[in-house]
């Protein structure tokens, strides 16, 4: 254990900022990083890592990409906020807008959480009602109303809930399971007339990568029209990674709002939430929806997204990251049949996940098996010492970005059967 991370312990609740970071669930202490460079991390020892984080999905461009640096400290220069609209502001927000053709307006925050959290608000404005549906296993931020039988770091440690969230206020969310039209249309027909809005992940990443089927979110769409309450996509994951325009383009199939977050700050704290003018223009100042925030749509955070989305629409980039995942699934599915073990790894564009429990691929949250966590804290201690950093978490998903080399995947890859081969050792001493 380093002296950094006993300072980190005595200076913070469990030594982080965010509960996931903490290596809990797999075991150990967390390195503490000094810094990190294209698709390497680096800790306060020296040591180094390839980074399948990539500060939990963000860094598309990989860490300190040039281009980012460069926009953001031109930026600084000129001020490190302002509190009042500034220029690139309204360059980002017209580049969002172009990939994201169905809306007409965005409105900048800080985080997703605080992304999603005002859109559910502005769609309990917008209907007049107050009831909001969720799925079971999503994570959409920690807002009370959302920490519902959500995913990342509650299904890490195996937690329903969070304490402090006033049990009047979850009453009003409504808790559905992925995959599940039939319950979904039941709910519908006995509250729809109750609900401002049904919110989802359309490519739900945070208690695994649980791909959702196009019927399932288009009969959500329907239902949706039908009934007078609002689609919320959250794309604070997907948005931006898996395609121009995130899953709203890869689907085709249109939502009242959409959430994002991550690649939008390309590093930096930014987030968002879109929809069509009649809809958007109901915020304050232009109408009774009120949401706000001092640094929302600060200079240094919309140079960073800038910078990102205009590196992001050079030629050919979603292409290679598509190579790149391809290469990495059929390295991690090879290296699994070598070794004769039980997994399955799902992946759409750059985002992988490591099921480890039998095929297919789960695509609701009460398929994915929770006994595949102890399996995977042994893989994850195994990787960390021949250098690859993945998420402490077996329910927490993989990113690659164009920093990433066939030659990183290649040594992911070696390292992968490396840790299978030692774990398959350790299994075979502890029987005899």
């Amino acid at each position: 254990m380093s002296s950094w991370w006993q300072r980190a312990e005595r200076a913070m609740p469990g030594g982080v900022s965010s509960p996931v970071r903490a290596f809990r669930a797999v075991g150990g202490a967390p390195p503490v990083i000094a810094r990190a460079h294209g698709a390497e991390i680096v800790d306060t020892d020296g040591r180094s890592y390839i980074d399948l984080v990539g500060s939990w999905g963000p860094l598309i461009l990989g860490h300190a990409h040039p281009a980012v640096i460069e926009a953001v400290t031109r930026a600084a220069r000129d001020g490190l906020t302002f509190g009042a609209t500034c220029r690139g502001e309204v360059e980002l927000a017209e580049r969002v807008l172009a990939r994201y053709p169905f809306a007409e307006r965005v409105r900048f925050v800080s985080t997703g959480t605080e992304a999603v959290m005002s859109a559910i608000r502005l769609a309990r404005g917008a209907t007049g009602r107050n009831r909001i549906v969720k799925f079971d296993g999503c994570y959409h931020g920690h807002s009370d109303s959302l920490l519902v039988k959500a995913g990342s770091g509650l299904a890490t440690f195996g937690q329903p809930d969070s304490a402090g969230v006033p049990p009047e206020l979850a009453a009003l969310t409504e808790v559905l399971a992925l995959d599940d039209e039939g319950a979904a249309e039941e709910l519908f027909a006995r509250r729809g007339s109750e609900l401002a809005c049904v919110l989802i992940e359309p490519l739900p990443a945070n208690s695994g990568l649980l791909i959702q089927r196009l019927a399932f979110l288009s009969k959500l769409r329907e239902l949706c029209t039908r009934h007078g309450a609002l689609l919320i996509f959250d794309e604070v994951i997907s948005g931006f990674r898996v395609a121009p325009g995130g899953m709203t383009e890869l689907t085709g199939i249109t939502p009242d709002l959409v959430t994002l977050g991550k690649i939008l700050g390309g590093g930096m704290p930014a987030a968002g939430y879109l929809g069509r003018a009649q809809l958007m223009e109901q915020l304050a100042p232009n109408g009774p929806v009120y949401q706000a925030g001092t640094l929302s749509g600060n200079p240094l955070a919309m140079a960073a997204g800038i910078a990102t989305l205009d590196a992001l629409a050079a030629p050919g980039t979603y292409e290679r990251l598509e190579a790149l995942g391809v290469e990495l699934e059929t390295g991690l599915v090879q290296a699994l049949k070598r070794a004769a073990q039980t997994a399955v790894v799902a992946r759409v564009g750059s985002i992988l996940w490591l099921a480890l429990q039998r095929a297919p691929a789960p695509r609701a949250w009460a398929g994915v098996e929770r006994g595949g966590a102890k399996r995977y804290g042994e893989l994850h201690r195994e990787l960390l010492a021949r250098g690859v950093w993945l998420a402490p978490s077996a329910f927490e998903v993989a990113f690659l970005s164009l920093a990433h080399t066939s030659a990183h995947v290649a040594c992911v890859v070696s390292a992968f059967e490396a840790a299978l081969a030692a774990g398959a050792t350790a299994s075979g001493a502890a029987r005899s």
